[in-house]
């Protein structure tokens, strides 16, 4: 034996699109379709401070002096994620990439084990619903029962329809300035990643202003076909 690895298969995938698109809620959709698991940074980050992994002692300390996780303890944690047994089926990578250099990054981790990002999905969206579908949530204090001003109201006006609370609370940052911010800013973060995806030939883009399960019905077609 020559002790060479074997390939890794497993499908990679990558959700892009602004606060408010919708890859949380299609990401959980495709998990339950496929079998892939969701890692967004966020949660990889607290997970492996939890756990005590080597790069999660070192995100800590670097957590802890008030600076940013570098690129390179980020990817040392995916890693390690990537490396757990229920990731075989495959992955949705959810915040992560954020620019070129991570993205870089990305593959040349990805070389490692002889995967590839299999599609970019970039779920398009149009900016002024996005301040309209953002900046008018808001959400029953008692059991988080989610509504909006313009598309779900409750049945009975100032009664949660879940639980019956009175109750109503909004995020800070969900009001019309700080969401058209938020857009503006994810524009001049992402267009890069946008542009080295589509020169590999992996960027897919989806209209993401539909219904949820047509959107989804997309989405499954878009996977089957770049993991067939």
């Amino acid at each position: 034996m020559d002790g060479a690895q074997t390939p890794n298969t497993s499908p990679v995938l990558i959700l892009l699109g602004p606060p408010g698109a919708g890859k949380g809620t299609q990401a959980r959709m495709l998990e339950e379709r496929f079998g892939f698991v969701q890692l967004s940074t966020g949660d990889l980050l607290r997970a492996a401070v939890a756990a005590g992994t080597d790069a999660g002692r070192r995100a800590k300390a670097v957590m802890e002096a008030g600076e940013l996780v570098s690129d390179e303890i980020v990817i040392a944690i995916l890693r390690d994620r990537m490396a757990q047994s229920d990731c075989a089926q495959g992955v949705i990578l959810d915040g992560f990439p954020r620019t070129a250099v991570q993205a870089e990054a990305l593959d040349t981790l990805l070389q490692e084990t002889g995967q590839k990002i299999d599609a970019a999905i970039s779920l398009e969206v149009e900016d002024a619903a996005m301040v309209t579908r953002i900046s008018g949530r808001f959400t029953c204090g008692g059991c988080g029962e989610g509504y909006h001003d313009s598309f779900k109201q409750p049945q009975a006006m100032g009664t949660c329809d879940k639980c019956g609370g009175t109750e109503f609370k909004r995020r800070a940052d969900d009001n019309a300035e700080t969401v058209a911010s938020r857009l503006e800013a994810y524009h001049a973060q992402t267009a890069p990643l946008i542009a080295y995806y589509k020169a590999q030939g992996a960027l897919i883009g989806i209209n993401a202003m539909g219904e949820i399960d047509d959107i989804a019905r997309k989405m499954t077609a878009i996977v089957k076909t770049a993991t067939a």
